[in-house]
């Protein structure tokens, strides 16, 4: 499902038991807010009622825009129905949740957020909860409240949360909270010569060689490249 993240004509999958909640996790500067943001184009793009909502940091988006693919016109139609919707903090997200039902029957095919795990500050989390663990308690509860609300969607049509999170390492930070709640995972590794590999590191009750596909990309002249596709054969 790595080509969901491109610009290229997508293989149909209706037929195919689609994930409800998606990570994507990468290292600092490496596309990711361009990765989503073609997610939700993507979205947008399927049909013409199809729509999805990109949540974020308005700070952040003004200072690093994500950038589209080339050929894709920025006077599209298509990014009529993406709405993009600006949150501060973890509240920003609960309040959006809690009001998702009122949208039946016309819930966007996805809902982006970027950079989840920042919109909790964790001294502010420590004082509310009055716990060491506060951060921990508030993600898990607004992960909880995301899963059910998209469940609820899921019951009148397709509808898909994305997230993204930063990591420094070889895996995704939190993953012990996230694997709870999310159904795939997907990683971003630099290959050491300027491009990124994007690839499905985890996914609920199914095996890692199951078919996954590894996609290779850049950021080049304010656009995001797609470099190549093919089969993961380092999993």
């Amino acid at each position: 499902m790595v080509e969901r993240f491109f610009s290229i004509p997508q293989i149909e999958q209706q037929q195919q038991q689609q994930p409800q909640i998606l990570l994507l996790s990468g290292p600092p500067s490496s596309g990711k807010s361009s990765l989503l943001f073609q997610f939700a184009y993507n979205s947008a793009f399927s049909t013409t009622s199809s729509s999805a909502v990109f949540l974020c940091n308005r700070r952040k988006l003004d200072t690093c825009p994500p950038f589209l693919s080339q050929g894709i016109d920025p006077s599209s139609e298509v990014f009529q129905r993406i709405q993009i919707k600006y949150v501060d903090d973890d509240e920003g997200i609960k309040n959006y949740f809690a009001a998702f039902h009122l949208q039946h029957p016309t819930f966007p095919l996805s809902v982006i957020i970027d950079d989840f795990a920042d919109f909790f500050d964790e001294r502010n989390c420590q004082d509310k909860y009055t716990s060491p663990r506060g951060r921990d308690l508030a993600m898990i509860r607004v992960l909880a409240l995301c899963q059910n609300a998209i469940s609820r969607a899921n019951e009148a049509g397709p509808c898909m949360l994305l997230l993204s999170d930063t990591h420094h390492g070889d895996s995704p930070r939190l993953l012990y909270i996230y694997k709870r709640w999310v159904s795939s995972i997907y990683t971003i590794k630099g290959d050491g010569f300027g491009s990124f590999l994007l690839r499905t590191s985890y996914q609920s009750g199914i095996a890692k060689s199951a078919g996954n596909r590894i996609a290779k990309y850049s950021i080049a002249l304010q656009y995001l490249v797609l470099e190549g596709i093919a089969e993961d054969e380092g999993q």
